[in-house]
């Protein structure tokens, strides 16, 4: 039982060490962080989901990204401006954009860059540079 006790605190000071890890990590190189949660038909359309995180230490007011969907060929699909609203400094923000398109008829989603990033005392570029991507669910590039 003590040996059960000592390996459940090793386990929990080491996810405490990394979960410090990575904050530290965030801190030292601030950004936009997204990633590409879900994709969900619904109907003749597909219902993109994605998980946003602001690791600036300022919230942000807008954000505005240029994104480029491809077909199930590569070629351009549709360019569209994909509005992520605010982005409260340090907090977890989910954002859904529906397209009239079969998801299986997407093979990528590109973000372009930013076109509209405010807020007040954050750096330029602000939201593209450390703009780290990620998807669960298709290529998603930058």
């Amino acid at each position: 039982m003590a040996h059960g006790r000592k390996a459940l605190k090793s386990l929990l000071l080491a996810t405490a060490l990394a979960a410090n890890g990575a904050a530290a990590e965030d801190a030292a190189n601030p950004g936009i962080s997204i990633e590409l949660s879900a994709a969900e038909t619904a109907g003749d359309a597909c219902k993109l989901s994605f998980v946003v995180q602001n690791t600036h230490a300022r919230d942000v007011d807008q954000a505005v990204y240029e994104t480029v969907l491809f077909g199930a060929q590569g070629q351009v699909a549709r360019l569209t401006l994909l509005d992520f609203q605010d982005l409260p400094a340090g907090r977890l923000r989910v954002r859904q954009f529906q397209f009239p398109q079969a998801c299986d008829g997407i093979s990528q989603v590109l973000i372009n860059g930013a076109g509209t990033c405010a807020g007040d005392g954050l750096p330029e570029g602000a939201c593209s540079r450390g703009l780290r991507l990620s998807s669960k669910v298709m290529e998603l590039a930058g």
